[in-house]
């Protein structure tokens, strides 16, 4: 399955050599979660920040079109093997959002104080929009991760995972980042926030990617 019904050319999977990759993110805590899932694999992680590229303006409407964007660039800039996630939340009764825009909720206004994130008010705007449709708002949601591996020479490889859940208000938990704290997987009655690392790992929506790109690439 891809995101947002996208349809991916059917393709050769190529395999990944061992060596250096760049994980082409500048986010700390997603770039920290990428290299503990590649960690028994013998790559060699690089982040895109490390060696000084530039953050691509995410212009995409899916989450293929952004990790794809994203892979692409670092891989041309860089000379070597790039590895792109574009993640996000995607809310039910809010009909998918904020979804591609997860990380723009995120972003301060200038009203609102330092340029950067505040995931804090990221989760208190899906809440307020939960709020306005009444105590009987379905609550549940996703995440989404679609994984874009791309090598210099313009080939790519696409892999989408899923993690489904529910809404909490108030956060709770200190472990995770962004959304995290809100999110209560399937089966479960802690936040991702609330789990151990090795844990939320092993059943979040990019370690569902993860799985399927070492199948297909290792």
């Amino acid at each position: 399955m891809t995101p947002d019904e996208d349809a991916v050319p059917p393709q050769a999977i190529r395999k990944l050599a061992p060596g250096k990759l760049v994980i082409a993110s500048h986010n700390e805590g997603k770039v920290r979660e990428i290299r503990e899932l590649l960690a028994p694999y013998g790559i060699e992680p690089v982040s895109a920040k490390e060696l000084d590229l530039p953050e691509p303006i995410e212009t995409g409407t899916t989450f293929l079109a952004n990790a794809e964007l994203k892979a692409m660039q670092a891989a041309d800039l860089s000379g070597l093997p790039a590895l792109s996630d574009d993640s996000g939340l995607c809310v039910e009764a809010l009909l998918g959002a904020p979804g591609v825009f997860t990380a723009d909720w995120a972003e301060r206004h200038p009203y609102e104080g330092p340029k950067g994130r505040d995931w804090y008010m990221a989760m208190g705007k899906v809440e307020g929009k939960l709020a306005e449709l009444g105590p009987d708002a379905n609550r549940s949601a996703y995440f989404a991760c679609t994984l874009a591996l791309a090598w210099p020479d313009g080939h790519v490889e696409w892999f989408e995972g899923r993690a489904h859940g529910h809404l909490v208000w108030p956060p709770r938990g200190t472990l995770g980042f962004g959304y995290d704290p809100v999110f209560v997987p399937e089966g479960d009655t802690r936040t991702f926030a609330e789990m151990d690392p090795a844990e939320k790992h092993s059943i979040s929506h990019r370690a569902d990617a993860f799985r399927q790109l070492v199948a297909a690439v290792f």
